[in-house]
């Protein structure tokens, strides 16, 4: 299930995007204000964010600022201002759409599935994988954390893909050995631990709210991701 932030003040308006949104199937997670808004999206990792313009303490432009900083997430926004100069600011801004109110719920909805839809084309089409604001271009083999790329070596990196292409599942050292290594490798199985180390370094500025590479005692290590 896919899940949406709205970010909305007028209580009123944000139970009635509630509603409908989650008549259409969708998690919704609802911010009052500009730093409950910044909390909520490092804690959820939403797939979309509804977000009002006009907010009590930091506004939608500081919100969508810090929000483009860290994630590529869609962003609608939300406001009573409809000049064009505001919705072109909030297009030049990186929003994704721009919605006037007084809206129509089925307006809202049919915005919210196109702007989805076209997200998820373009990240097929880059051929990449994203957790949160980590990114892995599969294609170019690049990583990135917040936009900027994090160095690993060829053979770290070759680990974190195949952990990143299976999620929460766990692996042995044996595994990663014969998987990553090669069955040829004559190294020791402290090498499997020490390149994890160095990942786990080299991801520092990952959130531990999107996810992790945990070990298991006894069992081996598992890439998690943080679904909330």
């Amino acid at each position: 299930m896919k899940t949406i932030l709205v970010v909305e003040d007028e209580q009123t308006i944000s139970r009635v995007l509630a509603v409908y949104l989650q008549h259409a199937g969708y998690k919704v997670v609802q911010a009052y204000d500009g730093e409950e808004a910044l909390r909520l999206f490092n804690d959820h990792t939403p797939n979309l964010v509804l977000l009002d313009v006009m907010l009590p303490g930091k506004d939608g432009w500081g919100i969508l600022e810090e929000i483009r900083k860290i994630s590529a997430c869609p962003v609608i926004m939300l406001t009573a201002l409809g000049d064009i100069d505001y919705r072109l600011k909030g297009l030049n801004q990186g929003a994704d759409d721009y919605i006037t109110k007084p809206f129509v719920g089925e307006e809202v909805i049919a915005r919210v599935h196109a702007v989805l839809r076209r997200s998820a084309n373009v990240l097929d089409t880059e051929n990449s994988k994203q957790f949160g604001c980590l990114k892995i271009n599969l294609d170019s083999r690049v990583v990135t954390i917040n936009g900027e790329e994090v160095i690993l070596t060829p053979k770290d990196l070759s680990l974190l893909i195949f952990l990143t292409e299976r999620p929460n599942r766990t692996f042995t050292r044996d595994d990663l050995i014969e998987s990553v290594l090669g069955m040829d490798y004559e190294g020791s199985d402290r090498a499997v631990d020490l390149a994890i180390k160095r990942i786990r370094h080299a991801l520092g500025e990952w959130p531990v709210t999107q996810g992790e590479i945990r070990t298991h005692r006894g069992l081996g290590y598992q890439f998690c991701v943080y679904e909330k």
